[in-house]
């Protein structure tokens, strides 16, 4: 009866945190434990939280995409998805635009652009943005 840690399978993320870890993990509500997961998944990015994004000033944002929906705004179509990364959440607008290859619920996004507010919410206008393998290929 060693107390050597077992070795995980291979791509196993390891948890930490002893027994203050543990009692977090099972007083934690599970929507804070899949943010806190999420944040640690997309850490590794050199990305900002989208909590810490300020109006009127761009930011680079890594995150999942919620939903993608087609709304038209001043009468020409506008392609919205709403990014999560486990701080916030932002939306990206192509404006112009009715589908983009790629751009799909659950799909993780790295996007950059200068970040506005909009009725309350985090938007980003026609981002730059980059396609992240699914399912954490």
């Amino acid at each position: 009866m060693g107390t050597e840690p077992r070795a995980g399978r291979p791509g196993e993320r390891q948890r930490t945190g002893g027994l203050r870890g543990l009692l977090r993990r099972l007083t934690a509500g599970l929507d804070e434990l899949e943010a806190e997961e999420l944040r640690e998944d997309l850490g590794a990015e050199d990305a900002t939280p989208i909590a810490a994004c300020a109006e009127r000033r761009r930011f680079r944002v890594v995150g999942t995409l919620r939903t993608v929906t087609l709304r038209p705004r001043g009468g020409a179509p506008a392609l919205e998805a709403e990014l999560y990364d486990g701080s916030d959440v932002i939306d990206l607008v192509w404006l112009g635009r009715r589908k983009i290859i790629g751009i799909e619920p659950g799909r993780v996004v790295l996007a950059e652009g200068l970040v506005s507010v909009q009725d309350g919410r985090k938007v980003m206008f026609n981002p730059r943005y980059e396609l992240r393998p699914m399912g954490g290929q």
